[in-house]
C-alpha cells in the first residue's frame, strides 16, 4: 500500500470514529421518565404526542387540553378523552437535529481530512519520490471531500424522536405482595 493510499485510510478511520462518538452523544439524551401529570401543561394544542394506555394501546394523536382528571385529544376518528388513571405513558416528537448534525460532521470530516493530507512525510521537505508530495491543493481537496462526506453522516444521523413527558408511576401493590407473603396486608411486618 502506498503513503497516499495509508494516509486516506487512517483519514477515513479517524472520520469514521469521530462520526460514531458524535452520533453516540447526540442520540442518547438520557432524561428520566417523568411521573408527574403537571408535566403535560408543557403541551401545545396541537403538538403531536403518542399515548400508551395502561392496556398497552397505543395512540398517535394531537393534543388538545389537559385537565386534573384527562387528557383530551384528537384522533384520526375525533376528539377522545383519556382518563388519568388509565394512562401509562405520553410521548411528544422531540425536535429534529439535522442542520446540526450535518455542521458538526463538515467540522469533523473536514479536520480529519486536512489532518491526514498533512501528515504526510514528504510535504514541506522538498523531497518528493515520483510525484507523491502533498501540495496545498491537494490538502484542500482533501478537506472538502472528508468534509463532505462527514456533513452527509452528519445529516444522516438521526435526530428527534420521541420522549417521554409524562410515565405513570410503577408501584407495587404493596398489599397483594404482603398477602402473598402470608401477611394480612393491614398488619405490620
Amino acid at each position: 500500500m502506498n503513503r497516499r493510499t495509508r494516509h486516506f485510510a487512517i483519514g477515513m478511520t479517524v472520520l469514521m470514529l469521530g462520526s460514531i462518538g458524535i452520533s453516540a452523544v447526540y442520540a442518547k439524551e438520557a432524561k428520566s421518565p417523568q411521573a408527574n401529570w403537571d408535566n403535560l401543561k408543557g403541551l401545545a394544542p396541537g403538538d403531536d404526542i403518542r399515548i400508551v394506555l395502561n392496556d398497552t394501546k397505543s395512540y398517535g394523536a394531537k393534543f388538545q387540553s389537559l385537565s386534573d382528571e384527562a387528557i383530551v385529544v384528537r384522533l384520526v376518528t375525533g376528539e377522545q378523552t383519556f382518563e388519568r388513571q388509565n394512562v401509562l405513558r405520553v410521548s411528544t416528537r422531540g425536535k429534529g437535529h439535522r442542520g446540526r448534525n450535518a455542521l458538526i460532521g463538515l467540522a469533523v470530516g473536514a479536520g480529519a481530512g486536512v489532518i491526514v493530507a498533512v501528515a504526510s512525510p514528504e510535504l514541506g521537505t522538498g523531497k518528493c519520490a515520483q510525484g507523491s508530495c502533498v501540495d496545498a491543493g491537494t490538502v484542500s481537496v482533501v478537506g472538502f471531500l472528508a468534509g463532505v462526506l462527514g456533513a452527509g453522516l452528519g445529516a444522516a444521523i438521526p435526530s428527534g424522536g420521541w420522549h417521554d413527558v409524562y410515565r405513570a408511576r410503577q408501584e407495587v401493590n404493596a398489599a397483594a405482595t404482603q398477602t402473598t407473603k402470608g401477611v394480612s396486608p393491614h398488619e405490620s411486618i
